[in-house]
Formats: structure tokens, sequence, C-alpha cells
């Protein structure tokens, strides 16, 4: 037997309740003591998880339409972002002072899993306190991390993904201007760019090496973990890297190991394996003369986004603190046995810290669904004006009058028959329209009451437990599933969703959401409920208008019919908003109108005709995309310009070196987004 949506408790007590709300959607398990219900059956926010500070956010919406601004819209919650990069830093340093831990720990935010510039300001203000960090994966990504990092020489940058000559040149010169950034060699080429440029500009560089786990992940992403990941080098690869700074004199350069487990890992078994493997690799490096400092055990931090605290694709079995204590366990462990200093820690924990602090809020603009109640007295007219009553009417009307708690499966078996046999007749011409509708409305209505018998029992069978999504509303979305929720699209990611206001009322319907694009896959029809994926929502019935009749009904773009009536998607902070945007803000690729010249135009050497160029059309440059995530292009310059000058009253860098960086700079705002060899 499967559990329904209906909660059981709902017909115990006779009532409805908040709590009975709070327990149907789950918040109390995915919230982690952000959001709850207050006693108006509105949806709070609890920036600090403090009951005395809420945020009502059915009112703050009717506040920000009062104000002009309508729904759909997307709310950041500074103080979540605030408690919960807190909460991390304190999960580490408890963890650190249990098992007396000798090395420090840094948090560092990829900026790739949010870059708005406002979250990234957030976090880099917080970063001086915390003692956290930032990560860039591209070249836009870094030349925004320098400017959000300006006057803080000792934020751990982390450089990943590929680089060019470009980029580990400007590596290099942020280095000389004294900036903790620490490139991580990704494919042994960086390698050897960074000590090229090391060696023309007289710099000792922090180098990080990503070295490829024989551990792997679990999730969506553990492909990105293993032996078959896209970026990192096999453990021959970097003893390779090792003695190719070891013959330069720069073994004492190579100061960070580097792994990454996987995005949302939802197993801390898979975790605690790949640590363990990595520390020994650390310790064997440290042995063997390297100058390790560091270990970076990457992202995998993952949320609870149904609220089972289990080892399920949208959920993990783990807690912030259970992590933090494995980490540094771990890897003191295998220090100590080996005889080797405890590391720096540093986890790239981007989804765990930002997650949490944006919520969507979506208007529904109406909503299709089935009628409970069959209309007989309509359907008895249309029965006398056939010659020949069809058989399977007759019977769907006798499974609908007699359906009770006791027969309630046979019937529905009944009705099922008499559908099927309905439907064959119309196909064939041997039944009037009328008499078809007359027999869908009759098996919506018997499933219906099916439903609701279930309902009481708390539980459905089996065989029909497909029942609920067949039968569920369709509720209109005022929202684009495509630039807010793109995983939920791409990779079927489930987010906890909920109605934000009449939660002390029972919802009695229950519906799916299909948004106001024209592309069919624009719906969710999936939804959070601890391991087990609901294929329909419960919802409330929309109210309708004093003026607008009995009909609380609407269809798709239709306003005024009913009142406002408002859902909310938690747990956005992480992917969604950039995603819908600029993944690692790389913009649009050049394009380029070839037609095809015969008898002219230019031949080139590996084309088997002639061919012309009709138009060329130039990607973005990182100013522009930049500018989509808003930040300033001028204002970047001036922060550089600022921690430049700096630099050179500290003799750090000459005056000749600073204006090489700044050409670089103002020379990469006005670039490709993509490499350039």
């Amino acid at each position: 037997m499967a559990t329904i949506s209906i909660p059981k408790n709902t017909f115990l007590h006779g009532r409805w309740t908040i709590e009975d709300a709070i327990r149907l959607y789950g918040m109390a398990d995915w919230g982690k003591g952000y959001f709850s219900v207050n006693p108006k059956g509105h949806v709070c926010c609890m920036p600090s998880k403090n009951s005395e500070e809420q945020i009502d956010l059915h009112e703050l919406v009717e506040g920000l339409e009062d104000r002009g601004i309508t729904t759909p819209v997307l709310l950041r919650f500074s103080g979540v972002l605030d408690h919960r990069l807190r909460e991390i830093r304190a999960a580490f340093d408890r963890a650190i002072a249990e098992n007396a831990y000798q090395g420090g720990y840094s948090c560092v935010y990829p900026i790739k899993v949010n870059q708005q510039r406002h979250i990234c300001e957030e976090i880099a203000a917080l970063g001086r306190e915390l003692r956290f960090g930032l990560e860039a994966g591209s070249k836009p990504e870094l030349l925004a991390v320098l400017a959000l990092s300006e006057g803080q020489d000792e934020m751990p940058i982390v450089c990943n993904g590929f680089k060019d000559d470009e980029f580990i040149e400007t590596v290099i010169l942020a280095t000389k201007l004294g900036r903790n950034i620490i490139p991580v060699v990704e494919k042994f080429s960086e390698l050897e760019l960074i000590v090229k440029h090391a060696q023309k500009y007289n710099v000792r560089p922090k180098i990080g090496v990503r070295v490829k786990l024989s551990s792997r992940g679990a999730g969506r992403w553990e492909s990105s973990a293993g032996a078959r990941s896209k970026f990192g080098l096999f453990v021959t690869e970097v003893l390779e890297a090792f003695d190719y700074l070891k013959s330069r004199g720069m073994a004492d350069c190579l100061n960070m190991l580097h792994c990454h487990v996987g995005s949302q890992l939802y197993d801390i078994r898979h975790l605690k394996n790949a640590v363990n493997e990595l520390t020994h690799i650390y310790a064997e490096l440290h042995r063997l003369g390297a100058g390790m400092k560091m270990i970076d055990v990457g992202g995998g931090m993952g949320v609870d986004y149904d609220g089972s605290q289990s080892a399920w694709h949208s959920s993990i079995n783990y807690t912030v603190e259970e992590y933090a204590r494995d980490v540094v366990y771990r890897i003191k462990t295998v220090c100590d046995d080996a005889g080797v200093p405890h590391p720096t820690i540093l986890s790239e924990s981007g989804r765990a810290m930002v997650a949490y602090g944006s919520v969507l809020i979506v208007n529904v603009l109406g909503k299709s669904g089935f009628a409970a109640e069959p209309d007989m007295e309509r359907i008895r007219a249309d029965l006398a004006q056939e010659k020949e009553p069809p058989q399977p009417v007759l019977d769907l009307i006798d499974a609908y009058e007699r359906v009770s708690d006791r027969n309630f499966l046979e019937a529905y078996h009944d009705a099922l028959q008499a559908r099927d046999e309905a439907m064959s007749l119309f196909s064939l011409g041997y039944m009037s329209l009328p008499m078809r509708a007359a027999s869908e409305r009759l098996f919506w209505s018997i499933g219906q009451k099916v439903l609701e018998i279930c309902g009481k029992r708390g539980e459905v069978p089996e065989e029909i437990e497909n029942l609920p999504e067949t039968l569920s509303d369709i509720y209109f979305c005022n929202f684009s599933l495509f630039q807010s929720m793109p995983d939920s699209w791409a990779i079927d990611q489930l987010f906890p969703i909920c109605p934000i206001h009449r939660l002390d009322e029972e919802p009695t319907r229950r519906g799916i959401m299909a948004d106001i694009t024209c592309d069919s896959d624009g719906k969710i029809d999936s939804f959070v409920d601890k391991r087990v994926e609901k294929k329909a929502l419960e919802l409330h019935e929309l109210r309708p208008l004093q003026s607008a009749g009995t009909n609380g009904s609407a269809t798709p773009g239709a306003s005024g019919s009913h009142e406002p009536y408002y859902l909310g998607v938690f747990l956005l902070g992480a992917y969604q908003e950039i995603l819908g945007d600029l993944h690692n803000l790389l913009g649009d690729t050049h394009a380029v109108h070839v037609s095809y010249q015969a008898g002219g135009g230019v031949t080139d050497e590996t084309s088997d005709g002639n061919w012309s160029i009709d138009e060329v059309i130039e990607g973005d440059t990182v100013k522009e995309v930049l500018s989509y995530v808003q930040y300033d292009d001028e204002d970047m310059l001036r922060s550089v310009r600022r921690d430049v000058e700096r630099a050179i009253k500290l003799n750090r860098v000459t005056v000749a070196e600073g204006k090489s960086l700044l050409a670089f700079y103002e020379r990469g705002l006005e670039g490709y987004t993509y490499l350039e060899e």
C-alpha cells in the first residue's frame, strides 16, 4: 500500500490545524528552522531561526504589490544567508575543537552557484570575519572575484576550471599584488604556464593540484568524481607535476591538494572514503618534500530538499555538523598516523551556503480540473434522447451510485471496464458525443469518490496509486519554469512547494503547476514527500471574487475572476538563478552566417567546396555578461586600481608591473568569455 497525499490526521480529530499544514508540506523538515507557518496561516521566514523574528511572506508580497512590484518575484533573504554561513563556520569550529585539530578552516564560495552581485558582495563582506574565500572557474569569474575581494589580501581565492595563458598571467600578477590566490592545476599544460609566468614576474605562487580519486561520489553528479571525471590529474600525473616543480626549485610552491566528490552528495559514506584517500595522497606528497599546507575537499555538501534526511537524490543523510566532524576527524587521523602537520581545510560548499536564501513567489492565474459531481440530471436527460441507452453508461451510473467504503475497489474496477467499453463504442461510431461526455464525467466522479475514501483510510492500493495524478487539477501559474527553475526541467530536481497563505484551511484539491510558456514541458508534476515523488500537490480551491459569480475557475491568462492565490517555491538560491541566465558567466558564442557559393568565394583547404561569410556576430564580452548580474565594469576597474596602488606603496609590485596588471584586467573585461589561445 502507498501513502497518498491527504494526511490521516485530518480525519482523526475532525478539523484542520496549522500543524497539519506543516506536516503535510514537510516544512519543519526541509525548512530547517528558516520557514514555518504563523497563526494567520501564512508562511513566514525566520532568518536567524528565531521565532520572535518573522517575515510574513504573504504580507510581504501584498506590500510589494502596493508598491507596484508584482509576482512572480524572487525573494532573497540576506539574514538567511548570513545565518547559514555562520552555521557552517560554527560546525567546523566545534569539530576542530572537539578533535584538537591544529589546522584552520575556510569555506570557499564558488560564485558559479549564484553570481548575482549582491549575493557575492554579502559573502565577500562576511568573508573577512568568518575567514571564508571565493572560487572562480572562468575568466569572467576571476575578474569578478578580484574586484569583490578588494582590500582582503588574506582571503583565499581558488581558481578551478580550464585556464589559458591570459588567465594564468592574471593569477600570477594578482599573487604579486599580495593576493592569497591558488590556481588549481587541472591539466599538465597549466602547470607549465604557471611556472613560465612565475619565473617571468619572479613570483613564488601557491599552487594547487586536483587529483582524480578512485572514490566516487553519489547522486546525479557522481560522474564528476572518480577516474572518469572531467577535471584533474591521475596520481601518476600528480607525481610528474611534483617532479616538474622540484626540478625547477619550486617543490615548496605545491601547497594544496584538491578533489571533487560531486555536487549534492547525498550519502556521507562517499565523502568519508574520498577524504580518507585524499589525505593519504596529501601525506605522501608532504613526505616527498612538497610544500603541502592545504586540503580542499571540494564541493558536495548537499541540501535536504525533501526533508527526509536520507540517501535519496533529493535529500542528504547527514547534517552540517556531521559533515564537519567527518572531514576534520578523517584528515586528522590520517595526518597523525603519518606524522604530518594538520593542514588548513577548505571546502567549496556553495549549494549549502546559498540554497535556503531564495524563495520564488508565483501567483495562480486559474485552473482546470475534473468536476466532483457528474450532473446526473443532465446525464439522464441525454440518456432519454437515445434510442437505446448504451450499456457502459448504465454500468457507470450503477458504479457511481453504489461505491462505498466496503466496495470502492470493486466499483472502480467496474468503472474502468465500462469506461474502456464506452471509448471503444465511440471509436467505432456506435456511441453519440453526449454519451461519451457522460461516460467521462461519471468515471471522473467515481475516481474522486474513491480518492475521498482512500483519504479517510490514509492509504491507497498500489494498483490505483496513479489515480491522484490522473484526476489532479492543473493550476496555471505566472512564471517560466525554464527561467526560474531550470533544474526542475533539466534533471528532475525536486524543490519544496506550498501555498504561502490559507494554510489554516484544509486543501481540498490536488493539482500540478503549469507555467505560462508555450512549451509542453513547462510544468511541475512531481513534488517532495520524503523519498516519494508525489504526482500532485495539495492545494486550495480558488475563491471567486464577489463580482465574479459562482465560477471560481479561470482560464489561463484570465484575471480578476478569483481572489489572489500564491504559491512559494523554496530553496532556489543555488544554481537556479544563474542557470536561467549564464552558467559560469560564459556568454553567447560568436555566430557566423555562412553560405555556399558555387564558382566563387573562399575555398578553405579543409572544405569540400566554396563558401562565403555573410555575417559575423561577435559573442558576448566579459563586460557584457558581468553587467547581466549587476556588476559595473568601471567600479570593478577602480577596485583593482586601488589594490594596485596599495601594492606599489608596499613595494610588492613596480609601477610597470601594476600598469601591466591593469592593462590585462581592462583587456580581459573587453575580451571573449571563453578561453583564447
